[in-house]
């Protein structure tokens, strides 16, 4: 094992942490701070220097795609006999192990099994989307609750259906997953877990077998997950937890930060480490990161930038949703036209719901996407079910009296969860297509087919369109956050509850921090509370942009010295200044430094590097 290579490159806080390669260590890494590397490295080096061997060491994560990473690198240091696993896989593996067999067929989902029950609830739950059933059972058994407990252990939560109808639910769920001889994912955790408890030679097995554990993203992990990690560990202390509680957004499956948190409590002689170094992000994307991180609670970090300058955030409200989306769409041609691939840039919205506003977008400006999922999604998939083999000329009659059937209401009632404002929102969008295209000279299959044209563009690549939950842990060189709005960002659900609202900042904090080099925050409607926190001026854009004509002279003096100093810089004109940017400037025609640091848009770095300039041209006008 080459050592030298193990170091290779470390700022001193990763050095620090890998060094450690005994005892408790907690890795409090920020976002875009390499932590996979260094944990990496610390496995490695664990190897390298005998504290212990390949093979008594457990490496933990909570994604397949994240424990191939790991292993691969650990490979690539001369650790490859190092197990790295997801809690589930690890678990699977000592049942099958202990008892000679696999625990049962896993089922892949519980979706389809709960979407049979739900339909034989009553009206109107008869339609909740299974997903939420799914996630609602999910959230009970990583708290170890059964169906017997689940109502005393609600504590204030509330399900997606009255909880006695979501306490039958669960009990037929459990009765017809046993019937059937499968095991959920939560079961896996759960079995080992009894194992282990119950058979003490087979806890002193595994005890012998594993002196050492690695845990990924150790913010996200639930009670279920804990128990059985402390099994594991028993009363041994080599424990490395690595996390980042700033991006901790995850309570909906029961995932707290605490444990993380409490880790240097827990343990006394714990080392603790920062990773505050950002490898991924500009100093102007840091910068507004920064701005949001002393309300984000939990264990403070700073994160610094190792990139040189780039583009300022673009902040802008407007007047409506059309006006943003074209925003977003222009802002997209520029990028690719001035060398930014499609793949590298991301539309990260709080609310699916919103996801085929884009779709839409996008399609109409021609522009390849990837991710959005509007065909997807229960409503439409229920909906074209039902349409199937339909020959009606009747379009929108037809779409609408199906939506009705599947439970679509004109106007949906308050309190409702967030997939079923989703499910309710895809209807409502689905019978608006409909009509858009029933002109009385086609039929329901040339809806479907126009609709998949149109729609059905998962598997082009291009421009990613995903919700801020299933951004986590990406990165894209330009990132469009729009609708940051009250009952958006935080959405309408959270508000009200602190710790839910706590939650929803802290998904606009990794929404931010998955931007390298381009980032544009937008709203429409009244502006995000968060917005306020990062001391953005919220005002709207009340008409569309006018033409150069009817902008101030000095516009087009500002335009011609942009031009000659990007070219001088031998960079996109954008760099400088954005155009909107530029019409702020000619609008208030600031005569100091100080006015000028006042427009939108030019932030230290930029008045710092065009500020005597941009005097003088509007000076010259």
């Amino acid at each position: 094992m080459d050592a030298a290579a193990i170091f290779d490159g470390l700022n001193p806080e990763q050095r620090r942490a890998v060094e450690a390669v005994r005892g408790p260590v907690c890795i409090l890494a920020g976002a875009g701070s390499g932590k996979t590397t260094t944990i990496t490295r610390r496995i490695a080096n664990q190897v390298a220097v005998g504290a212990f061997s390949a093979d008594q060491i457990l490496a933990v994560t909570f994604t397949d795609k994240a424990a191939r990473e790991m292993r691969s690198r650990l490979e690539e240091l001369g650790a490859g006999g190092v197990r790295a696993r997801t809690f589930h896989s690890a678990a699977f593996a000592q049942l099958r192990w202990f008892r000679g067999e696999p625990p049962g067929r896993i089922l892949a989902s519980k979706a389809l099994m709960l979407r049979q029950i739900g339909n034989t609830l009553p009206m109107p739950y008869k339609f909740r989307p299974a997903v939420d059933l799914a996630t609602e059972v999910e959230w009970a058994k990583n708290r170890r609750l059964t169906p017997e407990t689940y109502r005393r252990g609600l504590n204030g939560h509330e399900p997606p259906i009255p909880d006695d109808l979501m306490a039958r639910v669960f009990r037929e769920y459990e009765r017809r997953k046993e019937a059937s001889g499968a095991v959920d994912f939560e079961d896996l955790l759960a079995l080992a877990v009894k194992l282990l408890e119950d058979e003490p030679e087979a806890l002193a097995q595994v005890h012998d077998r594993y002196r050492a554990f690695t845990v990924d993203e150790y913010q996200d992990v639930n009670l279920l997950q804990q128990t059985l990690l402390e099994l594991w560990l028993g009363e041994r202390d080599d424990l490395c937890a690595v996390g980042d509680d700033y991006q901790s957004i995850y309570a909906f499956t029961g995932a707290t930060p605490e444990y993380l948190l409490a880790l240097p409590q827990r343990f006394a002689n714990a080392t603790l480490v920062r990773l505050e170094a950002n490898y991924r992000s500009t100093p102007q994307v840091l910068g507004l990161a920064n701005r949001l991180a002393p309300r984000l609670g939990g264990a403070e970090k700073q994160l610094r930038e190792i990139h040189g300058a780039g583009p300022e955030p673009e902040l802008r409200g407007f007047a409506d949703g059309e006006a943003e989306r074209k925003f977003v769409v222009e802002r997209v041609r520029e990028l690719h036209a001035a060398g930014t691939p499609l793949e590298e840039m991301a539309v990260l919205i709080r609310l699916n719901a919103r996801s085929a506003d884009f779709e839409e977008a996008f399609s109409d400006a021609e522009i390849p996407f990837q991710g959005a999922a509007l065909l997807t999604r229960d409503a439409a998939r229920q909906l074209l079910k039902g349409l199937a083999g339909s020959t009606s000329r009747s379009v929108a009659y037809e779409v609408r009296r199906l939506a009705r059937e599947h439970g679509w209401e004109e106007t949906p009632p308050e309190g409702l969860g967030e997939r079923e404002l989703t499910r309710q929102s895809d209807l409502a969008r689905l019978i608006r297509l409909a009509e858009e295209f029933d002109d009385g000279s086609h039929d329901v299959g040339d809806w479907i087919a126009w609709l998949r044209e149109r729609f059905d563009h998962g598997a082009q690549g291009g421009a990613h369109l995903l919700t801020l939950h299933r951004a986590k842990g990406l990165e894209w060189d330009a990132v469009f956050l729009p609708r940051i709005e009250e009952r958006e960002l935080p959405c309408k659900q959270a508000l009200g509850d602190d710790g839910a609202i706590a939650e929803e900042r802290r998904l606009l904090y990794v929404g931010i921090t998955r931007a390298r080099k381009h980032l544009a925050l937008t709203w429409t409607r009244r502006p995000s509370r968060f917005l306020a926190e990062l001391g953005v001026e919220t005002r709207r854009e009340a008409a569309p942009r006018r033409s150069e004509e009817e902008l101030p002279p000095a516009f087009g003096t500002l335009k011609r010295w942009r031009l000659e100093r990007a070219k001088a810089d031998e960079v996109p004109a954008y760099v400088v200044f954005h155009n909107s940017t530029l019409e702020q400037i000619a609008e208030r025609g600031p005569r100091t430094l100080s006015e000028l640091a006042s427009v939108p848009g030019v932030g230290p770095t930029k008045l710092e590097r065009y500020g005597e300039e941009v005097l003088a041209a509007l000076a010259a006008a």
